[in-house]
Parts: C-alpha cells; sequence; structure tokens
C-alpha cells in the first residue's frame, strides 16, 4: 500500500480538501489481492470512476491507486496498487473508501443534492420553525430518510416538493413542509 497517511487531507485551492465516503470493503475476492466494495454510489460500480481512494483504518486515511474494477453482477471489484495477495488484503478489510469532494461531479439536476452536502445543514418548515440540523441520512427502499437533530430527533422522508421545498447549500438551509408535532 502507498505510504501517504493522511490525518487531514492537504488543501486545494479554494480551502480545505474534504473526503466524502462512497463505500467501504465488504470482502475479498480470490487470492491476488482483490477487494469485494459495498458502494454507496448509483449505479454502484461508479465507485471505480476515481482513480485515488482514501482508505481509513482506524484514524488514519491513506490514499491508494485504484489499478482495476469491475462489475461482477451484484458485486463491485477492485485491485488496489500495492495490494497483491489475500494477507495485504485481510487487512483492508472494513476500511472506508472516500474521494475528495472536488472530485465528484457538479452537474446535479435542481433536485439531487450528495448526502455529504447535506449533513449538518439547519432545518425549517415553511412557517420558520426550525426543528434542527441534519445530523446523517439513510435509504430505506421506498425513499431516503433525513435524521434531523434538535429539540428531539425527528426522521423526515426525501419527498421531493411535497416534503422538501427547498435546498439552498450556500445559507446551509432546508425549507420543509412539515408539522413541528410529528
Amino acid at each position: 500500500m502507498a505510504d501517504s497517511r493522511v490525518k487531514e487531507p492537504e488543501s486545494e485551492g479554494d480551502g480545505p480538501a474534504r473526503l466524502v465516503t462512497l463505500g467501504h470493503v465488504s470482502g475479498l475476492h480470490g487470492v491476488q489481492g482483490w477487494l469485494k466494495v459495498y458502494s454507496d454510489t448509483r449505479p454502484r460500480e461508479g465507485i471505480l470512476d476515481y482513480p485515488t481512494w482514501y482508505l481509513r483504518r482506524g484514524q488514519n486515511w491513506e490514499a491508494v491507486a485504484l489499478q482495476h474494477g469491475r462489475r461482477q453482477g451484484k458485486l463491485v471489484l477492485a485491485k488496489l496498487q500495492g495490494c497483491n495477495d489475500r494477507k495485504t488484503a485481510r487487512e483492508l478489510l472494513g476500511a472506508d473508501i472516500a474521494v475528495r469532494r472536488s472530485q465528484l461531479p457538479e452537474n446535479l439536476a435542481d433536485d439531487e443534492f450528495y448526502w455529504a452536502d447535506l449533513e449538518g445543514l439547519q432545518v425549517v418548515t415553511l412557517e420558520g420553525v426550525e426543528l434542527g440540523r441534519v445530523s446523517w441520512l439513510m435509504e430505506t427502499g421506498a425513499n431516503d430518510v433525513l435524521v434531523v437533530q434538535g429539540e428531539r430527533e425527528r426522521l423526515l422522508p426525501w419527498i421531493w416538493e411535497q416534503v422538501i421545498r427547498d435546498v439552498d447549500l450556500k445559507a446551509g438551509r432546508i425549507l420543509v413542509d412539515w408539522d413541528p408535532e410529528f
């Protein structure tokens, strides 16, 4: 594996680099160092579009070059530089996989957002009641859900135009049509 361990990613032109977790190493494949990857990207193999991954084991991030990758049925398989045997691959089990936020495409539709950009935003009702901040998001199958931490925890379904009325990333705010008592 590469020797470049990074606790805080070095700065990029307009400020500190931010890492966005896209998945994790979920298993081993064969004896030549191939890894099974759980990917949060859509499509699943989209994680293979990034030539440099940052792997986190413990508190340290390590930059590693992706050599090869492919989708095989429901699996995503990856071969990383320096990972040439099963023993080395086993050391990576459970490692988070991230890329720099600046590497992600910016040409999203008006109703599409990266989860990493929504975390920490203030959630406010149409009536101006502050519900709290987005702590994290989860996928439920039917629709994604915002977990909002305020005076209590609330789960708000991500239903564009029905519940989620506006997202203003610059202002750090999500406007929702939601009863604060619910």
